[in-house]
């Protein structure tokens, strides 16, 4: 088993633990903001106390990564508010199933950042990703609230993603993780005030009952800190659209897991699976359609 097969046996591993963060987001009795306020709390303090642990500091090689990471992280706390805002307006299924834009983002974002061509290859992946959009759009009119959050929050996380490709090389997974966590915390602090002024928020929801702590734990050290940490880390290796397509298999295995759970509310229509289908054959075809491309790479060069 090659290093590349290894590391996206793992990413999916991962990604099935992302899936699970919408079902958590639906169990835990507390809005968004507090939530996602909470969940990046909890991951600061459980990061800071493995660095501390594993000796490895909280510096980084280049102080211009510092304040890039901050912003990183208020980047990441708007992200997971509307990732978790549209599971509550529409259901998991349809908040995953629009989280799966992210490649098509990510295929325009990244070759901006990183100086690369568009890879032709890539855009008609993502167009089938997103035409498996458009049919959920269609045939779940009803949900085009909470579809368009999570479209929205797709786009803020290929943002997000391609800045974490350009730092990974550079700097510590684990450090660079602790500090967006912690630019996500200060950043939802700062917007409180902002947030108490808006309409039906009368104030802050700070006391979670024991079981939300149960699920918070979850939500912030194994989704967070083991997940996330380590995702970043593959970016070491692996492109951020590569990561952000196998990202796209979330809503397969939320879908799956969110039928377990919640099997009445989660029933949804067969143009919603044809759709989410698309979706799927894109992830699928992208390590096909990437070996061959790198493999004729390699000829040419040999030819030359």
């Amino acid at each position: 088993m090659t290093q590349e097969n290894k590391d996206f046996a793992f990413l999916h591993f991962i990604v099935l633990i992302w899936g699970f963060t919408a079902i958590l987001g639906v169990l835990i009795d507390l809005p968004s903001v507090e939530m996602v306020f909470f969940r990046t709390l909890i991951a600061s303090l459980g990061l800071a106390v493995l660095l501390l642990i594993w000796r490895k500091g909280f510096n980084f090689r280049s102080g211009k990564h510092f304040p890039v990471t901050l912003g990183t992280g208020a980047l990441i706390a708007a992200h997971w508010i509307l990732f978790f805002l549209s599971a509550r307006v529409s259901n998991v299924s349809v908040c995953l199933a629009g989280m799966a834009t992210c490649s098509l983002w990510t295929s325009f974002l990244e070759p901006l950042t990183s100086k690369k061509k568009i890879k032709l290859f890539e855009v008609i992946l993502s167009v089938i990703a997103f035409a498996g959009i458009v049919i959920i759009f269609n045939v779940e009119f009803d949900y085009i609230l909470g579809l368009a959050l999570a479209v929205l929050s797709a786009f803020i996380s290929a943002l997000f993603t391609v800045i974490n490709g350009n730092i990974t090389k550079k700097e510590d997974p684990f450090v660079i993780t602790f500090y967006e966590m912690v630019g996500a915390t200060i950043a939802i602090a700062i917007f409180f005030p902002i947030y108490l002024m808006l309409d039906g928020v009368d104030s802050l929801a700070m006391s979670p009952t024991l079981s939300d702590w149960g699920y918070l734990l979850l939500l912030g050290l194994v989704c967070t800190v083991y997940a996330y940490s380590y995702s970043v880390k593959l970016m070491q290796r692996l492109s951020a659209f590569s990561v952000n397509l196998t990202v796209n298999l979330e809503p397969v295995y939320g879908i799956i897991m969110a039928l377990i759970f919640f099997p009445e509310d989660e029933q949804m229509t067969p143009g919603f699976y044809v759709g989410t289908g698309l979706i799927l054959t894109s992830v699928l075809i992208y390590p096909l359609l990437n070996r061959a491309f790198k493999r004729k790479a390699i000829e040419t060069d040999n030819l030359r």
